[in-house]
C-alpha cells in the first residue's frame, strides 16, 4: 500500500509514517522544512503542492491523510487576540491546505482501487466540546469536518472514502507534555480507523479509538 503522509516530520505524522512504513506500507512523507526522506511542503504554496504532486508522477496512491495543521494563539483573551493573520494562517493549513493536497492527488487516489483519504481534526471542532477560546482553531477543525463529509458525498462513486478523525490529546508539541496519550498509541488507533475505513463508512467523524463524535 502506498501512504502519504502531509505533516510527517515530528509528532502524530512522524508515527503514522513510522508504524506505516513498520509494516511494510510505501510511505511519502511531507514536512515544511527540510528532513531527510521527506519531500519539502507548505501546504499553504499551491505551487509546491503541484510540485509533490507531480513527483509521484502518476503513481497510485492508495491513501491520503492530510495530518499537516497549526493551533495559532489558543489562549488569546476574547477582547483583544485572534488577529486577523492568525484566522488567515489557521484557515490556510488546516482547511484550504487539505482540500489543494486532495485535489492535486485525485489522479493518484483514483489510480488505486478502493482508495482512502484520512482527515486529522479534532473534537474540538464539536458543538458538543464548544467550552469557549480557540477560536480560530475550533472554527478551522469544524471547517475541516465539514470539507470532508463534503468530499465523501462527492468521491463515493469513484469508490473514494473518506474518513475524519480526532486524534485525542496527545503529548506532541501542539498538545503539550501534559496531554494524556502517546503519539504512538494515538497513531496506531488512527491506522486502525482507517483500515476499516470503506464506501458504507465514508463521511464518519470518530475519535483514534473509533467512538463517534457529534458534529
Amino acid at each position: 500500500m502506498h501512504v502519504l503522509i502531509t505533516g510527517a516530520s515530528r509528532g502524530i505524522g512522524a508515527e503514522l509514517a513510522r508504524q506505516h512504513a513498520a509494516r511494510g506500507d510505501r510511505v511519502t512523507g511531507t514536512a515544511t522544512g527540510d528532513h531527510d526522506g521527506l519531500i519539502r511542503l507548505d501546504v499553504t504554496d499551491p505551487d509546491q503542492i503541484r510540485d509533490m504532486a507531480a513527483a509521484l508522477d502518476g503513481a497510485p496512491l492508495d491513501r491520503l491523510i492530510c495530518n499537516a495543521g497549526v493551533s495559532l494563539a489558543r489562549h488569546d483573551p476574547l477582547e483583544s487576540g485572534f488577529a486577523p493573520e492568525v484566522w488567515a494562517k489557521s484557515f490556510a493549513v488546516n482547511v484550504t491546505g487539505a482540500f489543494l493536497c486532495v485535489q492535486a492527488l485525485l489522479p493518484n487516489l483514483r489510480a488505486a482501487p478502493g482508495a482512502r483519504i484520512g482527515l486529522i481534526a479534532s473534537a474540538m471542532a464539536s458543538h458538543e466540546h464548544a467550552s469557549g477560546g480557540a477560536y480560530a482553531y475550533r472554527a478551522s477543525k469544524a471547517a475541516l469536518v465539514s470539507l470532508g463529509r463534503n468530499l465523501a458525498a462527492d468521491l463515493e462513486d469513484a469508490g473514494i472514502a473518506v474518513g475524519i478523525y480526532h486524534p485525542g490529546w496527545v503529548r506532541t508539541d501542539l498538545g503539550g507534555p501534559r496531554a494524556s496519550l502517546r503519539p504512538a498509541d494515538s497513531a496506531r488507533g488512527l491506522i486502525a480507523r482507517m483500515d476499516h475505513l470503506s464506501p458504507e463508512t465514508t463521511g464518519v467523524f470518530e475519535t483514534w479509538e473509533g467512538d463517534p463524535v457529534a458534529f
